[in-house]
């Protein structure tokens, strides 16, 4: 079979048939990364305040912020990368809420004392049971669902890293969930045939196993009938989203972070 085009981000190249038009773009810094930035900065920004919610007798401790104003929200479930529920996090959730989204983000090692007690916090998070952290961030959902200020037909996932297979297992085991985010997370190998959500994925350029896994995440997701769409972003890393890690690119996380809740807000409108 012929070789109709190629996927080509800074030298990096993958082949793909001729009956091929992939749907991760390969993105530039362009003016919108302006524009989001002055209108962040002019958002007022709400608190977050530590909650806890019951997972199967334990209790989760969790940030929670909430938009200004009365009436129901569209709500996001935030899920950290193996740093933990740190400060990157909680900018998430407030950033979040000053969008218009009630955020929660479960610290998933609550159940070894928490993120702030932990001596080696990313082997502590790696060491973590992927059924049990599943369970515990649905345990989230249904606390969401519960929250007279949610409008539970519309509540959405993201997760950085570590918390993006998790993102995906959210979306393959609760069929309720509106739209899950990734950012530069594994795809699960099993249970994609019963994602009903929207699915957006964020990809670094140089994290070669995730982004080069999206043609077929995005093949398997289409065939299942699911929606899905991802974007490179080039000369980056894992973890380019995170202004606490070595790899941090302001510009591409200021891009992302716009389409994120492009992404988000398409589907929060009634």
């Amino acid at each position: 079979m012929g070789i109709g085009s190629l996927l080509n981000v800074d030298g990096w190249r993958i082949k793909l048939p001729k009956w091929r038009k992939p749907m991760c773009f390969v993105v530039g810094i362009s003016v919108i990364t302006v524009i989001f930035s002055l209108t962040l900065r002019a958002a007022p920004v709400p608190a977050a305040e530590t909650i806890r919610y019951d997972s199967g007798g334990v209790q989760i401790s969790s940030l929670l912020a909430k938009p200004n104003g009365s009436g129901k929200h569209p709500a996001v479930i935030v899920i950290h990368d193996q740093q933990g529920l740190n400060d990157a996090i909680r900018n998430v959730v407030q950033q979040l809420a000053a969008a218009g989204f009630i955020a929660l983000a479960p610290d998933l090692l609550s159940r070894t004392g928490g993120t702030g007690t932990a001596t080696r916090i990313e082997s502590d998070v790696a060491g973590l049971s992927p059924q049990q952290t599943v369970e515990d961030l649905r345990a989230g959902v249904v606390f969401l669902e519960n929250n007279p200020d949610v409008d539970s037909a519309k509540i959405s996932s993201i997760g950085f890293g570590w918390g993006g297979w998790r993102s995906f297992k959210l979306a393959s085991t609760l069929s309720n969930l509106s739209h899950a985010v990734i950012f530069y997370g594994a795809t699960p190998v099993n249970g994609l045939e019963n994602v009903h959500a929207s699915v957006m994925a964020n990809y670094a350029q140089y994290d070669f196993f995730d982004t080069g896994n999206s043609i077929w995440t995005e093949d398997t997701l289409k065939g299942f009938g699911s929606k899905f769409s991802c974007y490179i972003y080039p000369k980056t890393f894992r973890g380019f989203f995170d202004p606490q890690q070595a790899h941090y690119n302001a510009e591409s996380a200021k891009l992302a972070w716009a389409r994120t809740l492009d992404f988000l807000k398409s589907d929060a409108k009634s």
